[in-house]
């Protein structure tokens, strides 16, 4: 698989795959696109060329791969062209997805070798998982859903598009979490059941290290043990 940026201008690769965001979690993450990449057979490892992917980026590398616009990646002649997003801010990231999807880039799953995924589990497109996460049999996950290291998802939970799990989540079974939550590290959500699954609500913010035992109302940030609404 090349990275070099000198060795891959000289001639155009077949297939492309770039990771929007090179920050943080960017650089987090881009270890196991290779890993993402490799397990997909349609892709021949020689000519799959792997960037990070800024609006305006003020280098053209780094740690190994080549850095470059928005522009220079939709410009590339290549057959297939895979994505995915490493950006924190979910509805950022959404603007993102959509925007790649309408110009025929396809979203690829990334998923550290050091996850597990059981059966009967549901990801959604585009999912990136971090190493030492778990996804549970029966539990079912939109789109876009980020796990960060040591995150776990229980059975029989429902977790919508563009979630967040900083590192260290604990989701128990049955609870249901809405589009564009946020979870934050350590933080632990009590289990709910058939009947009443925990809910916590569309764009939510769940504080670090908060243990959550009721229901969460949509847009609301919560805090301690156990989690409390923020006061404004």
């Amino acid at each position: 698989m090349t990275n070099n940026s000198d060795e891959n201008n000289a001639q155009q690769p077949k297939t492309i795959f770039g990771l929007f965001g090179a920050g943080g979690h960017g650089r987090e993450v881009m270890p196991y696109v290779a890993e993402s990449v490799r397990a997909k057979p349609e892709i021949d490892e020689a000519s799959c060329r792997i960037v990070f992917v800024e609006a305006e980026p003020n280098k053209t590398e780094l740690n190994g791969y080549g850095l470059i616009s928005e522009a220079e990646f939709f410009g590339f002649d290549c057959s297939v062209r895979y994505f995915n997003v490493a950006i924190r801010n979910s509805k950022v990231r959404q603007r993102i997805a959509e925007d790649c999807a309408a110009k025929g880039a396809k979203p690829m799953l990334l998923r550290s070798s050091q996850s597990i995924i059981y059966a009967l589990s549901e990801i959604g497109e585009g999912a990136m998982l971090s190493a030492y996460t778990l996804i549970n049999p029966n539990a079912k996950i939109g789109k876009f859903f980020h796990a960060n290291y040591y995150s776990s998802v229980s059975h029989d939970c429902v977790i919508g598009d563009y979630v967040t799990f900083a590192p260290g989540v604990r989701c128990n079974g049955n609870v249901h979490i809405h589009d564009h939550a946020y979870v934050g590290s350590g933080a632990v959500l009590k289990d709910g059941t058939p009947s009443k699954p925990l809910v916590i609500g569309e764009g939510a913010v769940i504080g670090m290290g908060a243990v959550v035992t009721k229901d969460v109302a949509p847009f609301t940030t919560v805090v301690g043990n156990p989690a409390r609404p923020v006061q404004k």
